[in-house]
């Protein structure tokens, strides 16, 4: 696993670079279900959900940009973490 420091702070490079991934190039910027559901995919790729995942994913929600639908999606999947 690598990681990406941004202010000091630690967060996980793969789930960063798929949030930017899904944000850029064709289409409205936003992170969509699909995109939220790969979002989730990822951080429980291992043994579980770790705190920097956790962390990341915090990150992902407070800076980047997602659909309404989208939004909900994430509180509920976060909050079953």
């Amino acid at each position: 696993m690598s990681y990406r420091q941004i202010d000091g702070v630690q967060y996980e490079k793969e789930l960063l670079e798929l949030a930017e991934k899904h944000t850029t190039g064709k289409g409205e910027g936003k992170l969509s279900k699909d995109e939220v559901i790969d979002l989730f995919n990822s951080a429980s790729d291992g043994q579980g959900v770790t705190d920097t995942e956790k962390r990341t994913l915090e990150y992902i929600k407070a800076n980047f940009e997602f659909t309404d639908a989208a939004a909900s999606l994430f509180d509920e999947k976060f909050a079953a973490l």
